[in-house]
Protein backbone atom coordinates (compact mmCIF):
# COMPACT_ATOMS: atom_id res chain seq x y z
CA UNK A 1 0.00 0.00 0.00
CA UNK A 2 2.77 2.44 0.92
CA UNK A 3 4.54 1.58 -2.35
CA UNK A 4 1.43 2.63 -4.25
CA UNK A 5 1.27 5.88 -2.26
CA UNK A 6 4.94 6.64 -3.01
CA UNK A 7 4.50 5.84 -6.68
CA UNK A 8 1.44 8.10 -6.81
CA UNK A 9 3.34 10.93 -5.10
CA UNK A 10 6.23 10.58 -7.56
CA UNK A 11 3.85 10.67 -10.53
CA UNK A 12 2.06 13.73 -9.12
CA UNK A 13 5.40 15.48 -8.51
CA UNK A 14 6.59 14.66 -12.04
CA UNK A 15 3.34 15.99 -13.52
CA UNK A 16 3.58 19.12 -11.37
CA UNK A 17 7.14 19.76 -12.58
CA UNK A 18 6.09 19.23 -16.21
CA UNK A 19 3.27 21.74 -15.80
CA UNK A 20 5.68 24.24 -14.25
CA UNK A 21 7.99 23.89 -17.24
CA UNK A 22 5.11 24.49 -19.68
CA UNK A 23 3.88 27.73 -18.06
CA UNK A 24 4.96 30.79 -20.09
CA UNK A 25 7.52 33.12 -18.50
CA UNK A 26 5.13 36.10 -18.40
CA UNK A 27 2.77 34.15 -16.10
CA UNK A 28 5.62 33.76 -13.61
CA UNK A 29 6.31 37.49 -13.79
CA UNK A 30 2.64 38.29 -13.13
CA UNK A 31 2.56 35.85 -10.18
CA UNK A 32 5.79 37.32 -8.81
CA UNK A 33 4.33 40.86 -8.95
CA UNK A 34 1.18 39.66 -7.17
CA UNK A 35 3.32 37.95 -4.54
CA UNK A 36 5.34 41.17 -3.97
CA UNK A 37 2.12 43.11 -3.38
CA UNK A 38 0.82 40.37 -1.06
CA UNK A 39 4.15 40.25 0.81
CA UNK A 40 4.09 44.01 1.28
CA UNK A 41 0.57 43.90 2.75
CA UNK A 42 1.02 40.69 4.78
CA UNK A 43 4.65 40.53 5.91
CA UNK A 44 4.29 37.82 8.54
CA UNK A 45 2.19 35.50 6.36
CA UNK A 46 4.62 35.98 3.46
CA UNK A 47 7.54 35.17 5.77
CA UNK A 48 5.89 31.92 6.91
CA UNK A 49 5.13 31.06 3.27
CA UNK A 50 8.79 31.64 2.30
CA UNK A 51 9.89 29.56 5.31
CA UNK A 52 7.65 26.67 4.26
CA UNK A 53 8.90 26.82 0.64
CA UNK A 54 12.57 27.02 1.63
CA UNK A 55 12.02 24.38 4.30
CA UNK A 56 10.42 22.21 1.63
CA UNK A 57 13.48 22.61 -0.59
CA UNK A 58 15.78 21.75 2.32
CA UNK A 59 13.56 18.76 3.16
CA UNK A 60 13.75 17.42 -0.40
CA UNK A 61 17.54 17.76 -0.23
CA UNK A 62 17.51 16.08 3.21
CA UNK A 63 15.41 13.13 2.00
CA UNK A 64 17.42 12.73 -1.20
CA UNK A 65 20.71 12.65 0.73
CA UNK A 66 19.16 10.22 3.24
CA UNK A 67 18.20 7.98 0.31
CA UNK A 68 21.72 8.19 -1.18
CA UNK A 69 23.32 7.23 2.15
CA UNK A 70 20.90 4.32 2.66
CA UNK A 71 21.51 3.14 -0.91
CA UNK A 72 25.29 3.15 -0.51
CA UNK A 73 25.19 1.60 2.96
CA UNK A 74 23.01 -1.32 1.84
CA UNK A 75 23.29 -1.75 -1.94
CA UNK A 76 22.40 -5.44 -1.61
CA UNK A 77 18.77 -4.70 -0.64
CA UNK A 78 18.16 -2.01 -3.29
CA UNK A 79 18.29 -3.22 -6.92
CA UNK A 80 18.23 0.43 -8.09
CA UNK A 81 18.45 3.81 -6.38
CA UNK A 82 14.74 4.36 -7.03
CA UNK A 83 13.99 1.34 -4.81
CA UNK A 84 15.11 3.39 -1.82
CA UNK A 85 11.92 5.43 -2.26
CA UNK A 86 9.55 3.06 -4.11
CA UNK A 87 9.00 -0.62 -3.30
CA UNK A 88 11.27 -0.21 -0.31
CA UNK A 89 12.62 -3.17 1.59
CA UNK A 90 13.26 -2.62 5.29
CA UNK A 91 16.73 -1.14 5.81
CA UNK A 92 18.83 -1.62 8.93
CA UNK A 93 18.36 0.79 11.81
CA UNK A 94 21.96 2.01 11.47
CA UNK A 95 21.47 2.83 7.76
CA UNK A 96 18.28 4.72 8.58
CA UNK A 97 19.84 6.65 11.48
CA UNK A 98 23.07 7.50 9.60
CA UNK A 99 21.07 8.48 6.52
CA UNK A 100 18.83 10.67 8.67
CA UNK A 101 21.82 12.36 10.30
CA UNK A 102 23.74 13.05 7.07
CA UNK A 103 20.60 14.21 5.27
CA UNK A 104 19.76 16.50 8.16
CA UNK A 105 23.21 18.14 8.13
CA UNK A 106 23.07 18.81 4.38
CA UNK A 107 19.49 20.06 4.73
CA UNK A 108 20.67 22.31 7.60
CA UNK A 109 23.24 24.02 5.38
CA UNK A 110 20.70 24.53 2.59
CA UNK A 111 18.16 25.85 5.11
CA UNK A 112 20.69 28.27 6.66
CA UNK A 113 21.60 29.82 3.31
CA UNK A 114 17.98 30.06 2.15
CA UNK A 115 16.85 31.49 5.51
CA UNK A 116 19.35 34.31 5.27
CA UNK A 117 18.83 35.01 1.57
CA UNK A 118 15.06 34.63 1.21
CA UNK A 119 13.03 33.81 4.30
CA UNK A 120 13.37 36.28 7.13
CA UNK A 121 12.95 40.04 6.74
CA UNK A 122 14.87 40.68 9.95
CA UNK A 123 18.37 39.24 9.75
CA UNK A 124 19.19 39.82 13.44
CA UNK A 125 22.54 38.26 14.24
CA UNK A 126 22.13 35.47 11.68
CA UNK A 127 24.96 36.59 9.37
CA UNK A 128 27.57 36.53 12.13
CA UNK A 129 29.61 33.66 13.53
CA UNK A 130 27.46 33.85 16.67
CA UNK A 131 24.36 33.67 14.48
CA UNK A 132 25.62 30.59 12.67
CA UNK A 133 26.41 28.94 16.01
CA UNK A 134 22.90 29.72 17.33
CA UNK A 135 21.39 28.44 14.06
CA UNK A 136 23.47 25.26 14.37
CA UNK A 137 22.57 24.70 18.05
CA UNK A 138 18.87 25.16 17.31
CA UNK A 139 19.23 22.81 14.35
CA UNK A 140 21.08 20.21 16.43
CA UNK A 141 18.13 20.26 18.84
CA UNK A 142 15.95 19.75 15.76
CA UNK A 143 18.26 16.89 14.72
CA UNK A 144 17.76 15.34 18.18
CA UNK A 145 13.99 15.58 17.74
CA UNK A 146 14.40 14.13 14.24
CA UNK A 147 16.57 11.19 15.34
CA UNK A 148 14.42 10.45 18.41
CA UNK A 149 11.31 10.48 16.23
CA UNK A 150 12.93 8.17 13.67
CA UNK A 151 14.06 5.81 16.43
CA UNK A 152 10.65 5.72 18.13
CA UNK A 153 8.58 5.49 14.94
CA UNK A 154 10.80 3.19 12.88
CA UNK A 155 12.66 1.05 15.39
CA UNK A 156 10.25 0.82 18.32
CA UNK A 157 6.86 1.08 16.60
CA UNK A 158 7.93 -0.57 13.32
CA UNK A 159 6.36 2.04 11.03
CA UNK A 160 7.63 2.65 7.49
CA UNK A 161 10.77 4.83 7.56
CA UNK A 162 9.36 7.35 5.05
CA UNK A 163 6.04 7.73 6.88
CA UNK A 164 7.97 8.40 10.09
CA UNK A 165 10.26 10.82 8.23
CA UNK A 166 7.27 12.85 6.98
CA UNK A 167 5.68 13.05 10.45
CA UNK A 168 8.96 13.99 12.13
CA UNK A 169 9.72 16.54 9.40
CA UNK A 170 6.44 18.38 10.09
CA UNK A 171 7.19 18.49 13.84
CA UNK A 172 10.76 19.73 13.25
CA UNK A 173 9.54 22.31 10.68
CA UNK A 174 7.28 23.92 13.28
CA UNK A 175 10.03 23.83 15.92
CA UNK A 176 12.57 25.33 13.48
CA UNK A 177 10.39 28.27 12.48
CA UNK A 178 9.36 29.20 16.00
CA UNK A 179 12.82 28.82 17.56
CA UNK A 180 14.72 30.61 14.79
CA UNK A 181 12.15 33.39 14.48
CA UNK A 182 12.17 34.07 18.23
CA UNK A 183 15.87 33.60 18.97
CA UNK A 184 17.78 34.47 15.80
CA UNK A 185 15.88 36.34 13.10
CA UNK A 186 14.56 39.27 15.12
CA UNK A 187 15.38 42.92 15.41
CA UNK A 188 18.43 43.70 17.47
CA UNK A 189 17.46 45.52 20.69
CA UNK A 190 19.72 48.45 19.66
CA UNK A 191 17.79 48.84 16.39
CA UNK A 192 14.42 48.76 18.20
CA UNK A 193 15.50 51.65 20.47
CA UNK A 194 16.56 53.76 17.44
CA UNK A 195 13.12 53.39 15.76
Amino acid sequence: MLDLIWLSLCVILAMFLMVLLLIPKNIYLILFEKYKKFAKDHKNVAEVLRFVICGGIATVVDMFVMGVVMYFMQPSIYPTFLNVFINTPTPSTIATVVGTGVGFVVGLLVNYVLSILFVFNEKGTSKSTKGFIIFTVLSVIGLGINLAGMYIGFDLLGWNQWLVKIIVTIIVLIYNYVSKRLLLFRKNPKEVKKD
